[in-house]
């Protein structure tokens, strides 16, 4: 193959200190209650993680993450809050999480709140008002409707109308929850339905009331008084609704409508974010970081979410890259993932965000499957091929990513039967699947094993004894058995390891410009194992080259641009580029300016621009 010439993306170098601090820094998300247990109920906790600060700041992150540990009765693991000003009981105290704050910021490290207010867990004060009448003040705090026309009000029951599956019922609309079923529940008591977009236990805020509004604001404020430093904002794209609530499309083989067109980044969600920001984050000194998790956000809505002047967020999850290996974005119906496709995704949201705006780069959290399985080989060249995905994600335009054992290399969990599940999305869709669309219990197991979220949500693997060093009982969910061998008691003191190699990464992004600023620019676009960039600024100029396969691959370096990094010729050894990054103990070698990559293999140069090293 032959380095084709690159497309630019120009970025000029920040100089501003309130955006500089994240652009240099990497996140560590934390899944509480499969981090560490100190209590051995088998449950991770706010103390079990406080036990891992110093291997936290070994590792080097900036930021902790933390997913929800707030009073919930963890329908949906925590992300259905009954009580926003409180840590539920699961995971210790406030003070517990004073202390855990204290820790971080004493190592350097900021704490990053999960934010969850689409929805609430139907157990929340604000919805046991709600529902308890018509009339109550907090009616509108939630969005309830009558039966659809022509269904009596004060019954759920679908008369029999020889209507196929899928026509909606009673229900105020058609739309699906995005956990199986219906997005609307009936309240028998009221004769009205609430809107759930997630779990029925989760019912949704109505943010076009003010007092909803008003009342979250005040909450976040009580947190950054306490010192959390930010929020990560749960599908936060989802708060503004078309209020008409039309029915939506329903695609083939499906039971309901899609209701996204009409709740994905609505008619005031811009309104909302600004308003948000100028009633919490406008006139506070010190960093602070606010990232949206939006799924169905675009490049262009990206630019405007994250425009420094807007006021709004200041970077978003994008979930583009993530749907690449799924049958017209549903992940029960997994595909091969093309390399050239996650290029071009992946390139897009570099150059978009160019100008503009802010990247998250991430592989994995506790919503998609582990890295090393999904997008590496995690058999025979795990290793190999964990750290070669560390150093691509890392080293693109944005601010990078870390869930739980990721720096590890873990990797998916083999379960053998629907029981062996925790997930609330597994369990309704196996469900449905079996009941109601004709699927048997081997079809759907199959399709679930490779991109479940339970893959993610297995226990952290502290070392090799008896579940891991996770907990001292039974685990709420079971422990992967290669633990025995993939631990981080076993890589702590290995400098070869995995966990070494990503705090070799993220050392890079915080001593190297280069990587927190520079341009970025695609190469190879159409190929189809090698994933290859630059990155530059005025003076330096770093190549990235990744083989995503398990076999050698060729790279003729005959292109100006790869000519000008001293590449070609003696090849890079003889030329004016250091290697400054790569997973195998040895260089290799590019004779006759061919560069054969090894198996998984990374490499990381830079070059000054007088040509110097």
């Amino acid at each position: 193959m032959t380095v084709e010439q690159p497309t630019a993306e120009s970025a000029e170098f920040s100089q501003d200190p309130a955006r500089d601090w994240f652009q240099a820094a990497v996140v560590y998300q934390i899944y509480p209650r499969s981090f560490a247990d100190s209590n051995g109920d088998g449950i991770g906790d706010l103390r079990g993680i406080i036990s891992k600060l110093d291997y936290l700041h070994r590792l080097g992150v900036d930021v902790v993450w933390l997913s929800p540990i707030y009073t919930s009765p963890q329908d949906d693991n925590g992300y259905d809050i009954s009580n926003y000003r409180d840590v539920d009981p699961l995971f210790g105290t406030l003070a517990d999480l004073q202390e855990l704050t204290d820790g971080l910021h004493a190592r350097g490290m900021k704490l990053v709140m999960d934010l969850v207010v689409n929805h609430t867990s139907d157990e929340h004060p604000w919805f046991v008002e709600s529902r308890s009448s018509t009339d109550n003040p907090k009616r509108d705090w939630y969005w309830w409707r009558p039966p659809r026309e022509g269904f009596p009000a004060g019954t759920a029951a679908k008369p029999n109308t020889g209507r196929e599956p899928g026509v909606p019922g009673a229900e105020p609309n058609n739309w699906g929850s995005a956990f199986s079923g219906p997005a609307w529940e009936f309240d028998e008591a009221s004769g009205e339905y609430y809107l759930h977009i997630f779990s029925r236990k989760q019912p949704d805020l109505n943010w076009e009331n003010p007092a909803v509004r008003a009342a979250i604001y005040d909450m976040m404020n009580w947190w950054l008084d306490r010192g959390v430093d930010g929020f990560r904002m749960d599908v936060i794209n989802f708060i503004s609704k078309d209020p008409s609530l039309p029915d939506g499309a329903i695609a083939g083989g499906k039971l309901y409508g899609d209701g996204t067109p009409h709740y994905i980044c609505g008619p005031r969600i811009h309104e909302f974010l600004h308003e948000m920001h100028q009633n919490v984050f406008a006139g506070r000194t010190g960093p602070l970081l606010t990232v949206g998790e939006m799924p169905g956000v675009t490049v262009e809505d990206a630019i405007l979410f994250t425009d420094p002047a807007r006021a709004e967020v200041d970077m978003v999850f994008q979930f583009e890259h993530v749907a690449l290996d799924q049958e017209e974005g549903d992940k029960w119906r997994p595909k091969k993932l093309l390399l050239t496709e996650l290029k071009k995704s992946l390139g897009r949201w570099q150059e978009g965000l160019a100008e503009t705006g802010w990247n998250s780069l991430y592989w994995g959290n506790h919503d998609q499957a582990r890295a090393v399985s999904r997008f590496g080989d995690d058999g025979h060249f795990r290793e190999l091929s964990a750290k070669m995905l560390a150093g691509i994600l890392h080293l693109h335009r944005g601010t990078p990513y870390v869930y739980q054992g990721e720096e590890l290399g873990m990797t998916n969990m083999t379960f053998g039967a629907i029981s062996d599940y925790r997930d609330i999305e597994v369990l309704n869709h196996h469900r449905e699947a079996t009941t109601h669309l004709g699927h048997t219990d081997a079809e759907v197991l199959a399709a679930l094993a490779p991109l479940n979220r339970d893959n993610a949500r297995t226990p952290v693997q502290w070392d090799a004894s008896r579940h891991a060093g996770f907990t001292t009982g039974a685990p709420w969910i079971a422990v992967n058995p290669n633990a025995n061998h993939i631990n981080a008691a076993a890589q702590i003191g290995d400098p070869d390891s995995v966990f070494n190699f990503y705090r070799r990464v993220i050392e890079l992004r915080r001593t190297e410009p280069t990587v927190s600023h520079g341009d970025f620019r695609m190469l190879l676009p159409g190929d189809e194992h090698v994933y290859a960039f630059t990155r530059s600024l005025p003076g330096t100029e770093l190549l990235v080259v990744g083989n995503f396969s398990g076999q050698e691959q060729p790279v003729t370096l005959g292109s100006v641009d790869l000519g000008s990094l001293g590449l070609v010729g003696d090849g890079w050894a003889g030329g004016g580029a250091e290697l400054i990054l790569g997973n195998y103990p040895d260089a290799g070698s590019a004779p006759d300016g061919v560069w054969h990559l090894r198996p998984w293999e990374l490499k990381v140069l830079r070059r000054n621009s007088n040509g110097q090293a």
